[in-house]
């Protein structure tokens, strides 16, 4: 599903970093990302799912969050906010 993301951002003018993940190799980044992302242990553990979609160098979530915020009309705002987007 990575594929959506990357169409639905470069058709609003992002020109998104994709990493593709093995197979393989997937748990172990998992849960790696879970880690980076723990909010510094203060028991707010994030859950990490493919495609994980960062936005300013912070963990956004996955494909329904950025769906979501793109239906209700917040997704460019926070795009601009980031500069990812400029308009």
């Amino acid at each position: 599903m990575s594929h959506v993301a990357k169409r639905l951002l470069l058709g609003l003018g992002v020109n998104p970093a994709v990493y593709e993940i093995d197979e393989a190799d997937e748990i172990c980044v998992l849960e790696e990302l879970e880690m980076i992302c723990d909010d510094g242990g203060k028991g707010n553990k994030k859950k990490v799912q493919f495609p994980a979609l960062f936005i300013g160098g912070k963990l956004f979530g996955g494909l329904d969050r950025l769906m979501a915020t793109h239906i209700s009309g917040e997704l460019v705002p926070i795009l601009k906010e980031a500069g990812a987007l400029w308009l």
